[in-house]
């Protein structure tokens, strides 16, 4: 065997293991790491995209799981953790960010369930209430872990204790996901559809 040969042979088998990881996925300059630990659990990006209201580029987001879901009904039924992750691509009032959000769950809420999210939906209101503004940059995420609930990170810091219920986070999945998405397009990507 040649000198050089063994030389090619070494590189390619230091190389294809960084092959083999999968690159960030960018959207709008943001970067979604692809996989991601959470707590001990193993995240695939499913899909990511940006939020458009009319054409200003409001957000861009991204939704991890841990085993691929092509359909909405495949993420809300799917087991162990998830996260949405979400960075700003303008600045925006977070309050009003906050009533976006309580009104993409009016919108997309199965009759019935309403009156149950009431409670989280305040809390969240709150919560983005208190934060005054989101600039472009600022980054949140809502972590769903099956023991604890989802727990709500601005900034990087953790704001407060978790929701504890699954139909709270499954509510917030479908301002995206749900038959009236906050954005069409986003919820394609989000489902790793190609745009």
């Amino acid at each position: 065997m040649s000198h050089r040969f063994r030389t090619i042979a070494l590189s390619t088998c230091l190389v294809w293991p960084l092959l083999l990881q999968a690159a960030p996925t960018t959207v709008q300059g943001v970067s979604f790491d692809d996989p991601l630990e959470l707590q001990g659990h193993k995240l695939s990006l499913n899909g990511a995209g940006a939020r458009y209201k009319a054409v200003f580029k409001v957000y861009a987001m991204g939704l991890y799981l841990e085993r691929k879901a092509s359909s909405p009904e495949e993420v809300l039924a799917a087991p162990g953790a998830k996260r949405i992750s979400i960075t700003m691509l303008r600045e925006i009032d977070a309050n009003e960010l906050g009533k976006l959000f309580t009104r993409g769950v009016e919108d997309n809420a199965p009759k019935g369930e309403m009156s149950h999210l009431i409670p989280g939906l305040i809390r969240m209101g709150e919560i983005f209430g208190e934060q005054k503004k989101l600039a472009a940059g600022d980054t949140f995420t809502v972590d769903w872990l099956p023991d604890s609930g989802a727990t709500l990170t601005v900034r990087g810091k953790v704001q407060g204790a978790p929701f504890k219920e699954a139909a709270f986070f499954n509510a917030l999945l479908r301002i995206w996901l749900g038959p009236n998405p906050a954005d069409w397009k986003l919820k394609d990507a989000l489902l790793g559809k190609p745009s």
